[in-house]
C-alpha cells in the first residue's frame, strides 16, 4: 500500500462522508455530524493542548502546520490561537469540505499535497506542526518519512504535537489490527462495516519518534482518547539545533 492508494482511499472517504471519516462514530454515519458540533469537537481537543504547550514553555508561535487536516476540524481550532494556520491534506474532497467549514476569517490556507514529503515548504518555516490521529492511517515508512519532514520544517525552538497510537490494547479488535494481514482487515471494513474505503491503523511508539528526530526531545507524552483498542499518546516534541 503506497501513497497513491492512500490518496484514492481518502478521496473516496472525503467524497462520501468527510466529517464521519475524520471523527469515526457509529452514531454519526450518513451525515450525522452537525457542522457546529464537529468544529466544537476540534476546540475540545486543541484548547487543552495549547494550554499544555504554554505549560511546557513554548512561546512565539505564529505559523502552524496542521498535517492531515481533513475537513479542517483542528485547523479552525488552531486558528483561534495562532496568526496563521496551513492545513495540508492528500484528499481534494476533504479540502473542499474544509474550505466550506472555514470560520477563521482568513487565517487558514488549505493546501493539497500529494507528495511523500513536505517539499512545498522550506526549512524552519513553521513554529509548530500539529497532527492528530493521522499518521496511524499511513504505511509506516511513509509516516516515519513525514515525521522527519516535520522536524525539517519546524524552526529550532519550535515544537511538534504528534497524536498517535502507542500500542494496541489486548482486545479482539486491537489484536486483529496487530496480527491480521492488512488486505484481510481492509476487506472486512469494506464488506462487513461498509466503509466507503478502508482505514489503515498502525502504531508509532515514542522510542521510534526519538530515533526519527535526533535533534528533538519529547518534553511530555499525555495519554488521551484511545477507545478500547489502542493506547493513544499525544507527544510534545521540542526541536533543538538541526543536525
Amino acid at each position: 500500500m503506497g501513497l497513491e492508494q492512500v490518496r484514492r482511499d481518502w478521496t473516496r472517504l472525503g467524497s462520501a462522508e468527510p466529517l464521519w471519516a475524520v471523527c469515526v462514530d457509529p452514531a454519526k454515519r450518513h451525515g450525522g455530524w452537525d457542522d457546529d458540533e464537529f468544529l466544537a469537537s476540534g476546540r475540545a481537543d486543541v484548547d487543552p493542548t495549547v494550554a499544555r504547550l504554554a505549560e511546557l514553555g513554548l512561546r512565539g508561535v505564529r505559523r502552524v502546520l496542521d498535517f492531515g487536516c481533513g475537513a479542517g476540524r483542528l485547523s479552525n481550532a488552531l486558528a483561534a490561537h495562532f496568526d496563521e494556520v496551513v492545513g495540508v491534506d492528500i484528499s481534494a474532497p476533504m479540502l473542499a469540505e474544509a474550505r466550506r467549514l472555514d470560520r477563521s476569517g482568513g487565517r487558514i490556507s488549505f493546501v493539497l499535497n500529494e507528495r511523500p514529503d513536505l517539499s512545498l515548504f522550506g526549512d524552519d518555516s513553521f513554529d509548530l506542526v500539529y497532527t492528530d490521529l493521522v499518521l496511524q492511517h499511513l504505511p509506516p515508512d511513509l509516516a516515519e518519512g513525514y515525521v522527519r519532514e516535520f522536524a525539517r520544517v519546524v524552526r529550532p525552538g519550535g515544537a511538534m504535537v504528534l497524536g498517535v497510537p502507542e500500542s494496541e490494547r489486548r482486545t479482539f479488535k486491537g489484536m486483529v489490527f496487530r496480527y491480521a494481514p492488512w488486505p484481510l482487515v481492509a476487506l472486512a471494513q469494506r464488506v462487513l462495516l461498509r466503509y466507503p474505503a478502508p482505514m489503515r491503523m498502525h502504531t508509532l511508539p515514542a522510542e521510534r519518534i526519538t530515533e526519527l528526530v535526533p535533534h528533538g526531545r519529547i518534553a511530555a507524552s499525555d495519554e488521551y482518547w484511545g477507545g478500547d483498542h489502542w493506547r493513544h499518546l499525544r507527544h510534545y516534541v521540542v526541536l533543538g539545533d538541526p543536525r
